[in-house]
């Protein structure tokens, strides 16, 4: 069981080794009122991540013998890149053991540390048994992710800078997927300044700690895709709960459409890219999962994004937002027709992003076309202006598919007398 004095000690050998990440304002948008948030920045951390920390104080204290037998870990990324960097300051080989599901971006950074990657498995849980299989294989030791009091202490650190650097803040959101990160922080936190308030935060997908923080003893999860790869994890460990239960106020889980919507705002509002885990607790304030009681603070714990998901994460997270909108208008098959339209969106300040013209939808008469269009708009207030002045302009437009548009013809046609 680690205490204060671990965690200082951690913070003393590391100094010089890692950022001093700073803390950003920003104003985060929420049900009800908006709240001014500081966000502890380790999106700007040496490897773009927290875990960095844990790693270099688990290597630091390995002996000379335990060097040269050499390191192996696994990892979906973020734990990789940290064990390579501290490897490679001392010196020491690193095998690394990913999932299939680990995103490019960081298996790339991870070999440009100059560890060696091995691709396992679909889960977490399958790369675990296979770095298990070369520990003891090859008789090198393992370098947990979470489950290691050096690890935890490391982790831990972050909370000592944070409460220095914002002494005004009266609650830290801290994702979590095994815990490491939060019970180091909780522990540092509570250590010296009590009256701090901790809410752990989860992808609603893998919630083992908040299963567990729940009914009181350790529950594991099932693997789930999520776009919080980071704390894709089936639970906590029996070390990282203890110091959960004793030290954290408040478990809560967020869903990938939250995540995702958060995701955007960072980019938008901090300029921060920001990976999924990174933006849990914003997204917990975001989307009314949390309602922050004071001074708030929500720790980015990362910024591996990978670039190729990031424009699907983008767009999804406009679509939840209602920014990005289907719509299906009827038109007569005739010239200036997808002019007039395209007149009345930019009149109500929409932009078309997408249209496509078709002519053979099933359900609609004979010399009527359906216009799919997918519009940008600054919510859903405004996309409701452009469907009611469609209407008013004798036009038929309706959110979403040509075959609910059709329907909609259809039942008018049919209530219609004479028709």
């Amino acid at each position: 069981m680690i205490a204060l004095a671990d965690i200082e000690a951690a913070a003393a050998a590391l100094h010089g080794q890692v950022r001093e990440t700073p803390v950003w304002p920003l104003r985060v948008p929420s049900p009800g009122l908006d709240h001014d948030v500081l966000l502890k920045c380790e999106n700007l951390q040496l490897t773009g991540s927290f875990k960095v920390r844990g790693a270099l104080n688990f290597v630091r204290q390995l002996s000379e013998e335990d060097g040269r037998r050499g390191l192996v870990a696994m990892s979906a990324g973020n734990h990789a890149q940290g064990v390579a960097l501290a490897a490679s300051l001392r010196g020491i080989p690193a095998t690394i053991v990913v999932p299939a599901s680990a995103p490019l971006a960081k298996i790339n950074a991870t070999r440009a540390l100059g560890a060696t990657v091995i691709i396992h498995g679909a889960s977490l849980d399958e790369a675990r048994a296979e770095a298990f299989a070369i520990a003891e294989r090859e008789g090198r030791v393992f370098v947990p992710p979470f489950d290691d009091d050096a690890i935890i202490a490391g982790q831990g650190t972050l909370g000592l800078e944070l409460v220095r650097q914002a002494p005004v803040v009266t609650e830290v959101l801290v994702p979590a997927g095994g815990g490491g990160l939060l019970a180091g922080v909780a522990t540092a936190i509570k250590a010296v300044r009590p009256d701090i308030r901790v809410i752990g935060v989860q992808a609603a997908a893998m919630d083992g700690i908040v299963r567990s923080f729940a009914s009181h003893h350790l529950v594991t999860t099932g693997s789930q895709r999520t776009i919080a790869d980071g704390v894709a994890v089936s639970g906590p460990s029996g070390r990282t709960f203890e110091l959960i239960e004793r030290h954290v106020d408040e478990m809560v889980a967020v869903g990938d459409d939250a995540i995702a919507q958060a995701i955007v705002m960072l980019i938008e509002r901090a300029k921060f890219v920001v990976e999924g885990a990174g933006a849990l607790g914003v997204a917990a304030i975001m989307s009314g999962r949390y309602r922050p009681r004071g001074s708030a603070l929500a720790v980015i714990s990362g910024g591996n994004i990978d670039i190729n998901l990031l424009g699907s994460i983008v767009r999804r997270g406009l679509v939840e937002a209602g920014r990005y909108q289907h719509l299906a208008v009827e038109v007569s098959d005739t010239p200036g027709e997808l002019a007039l339209v395209s007149a009345i969106v930019a009149q109500a300040g929409g932009n078309i992003l997408e249209v496509d013209h078709n002519r053979e939808s099933p359900g609609m008469p004979v010399g009527v076309a359906v216009l799919e269009l997918v519009l940008e708009v600054t919510g859903p207030a405004q996309f409701n202006e452009i469907v009611v002045a469609l209407r008013a302009a004798g036009l038929r437009g309706v959110p979403g598919s040509p075959a609910r548009l059709a329907t909609e013809s259809a039942r008018s046609r049919h209530e219609t007398p004479g028709s």
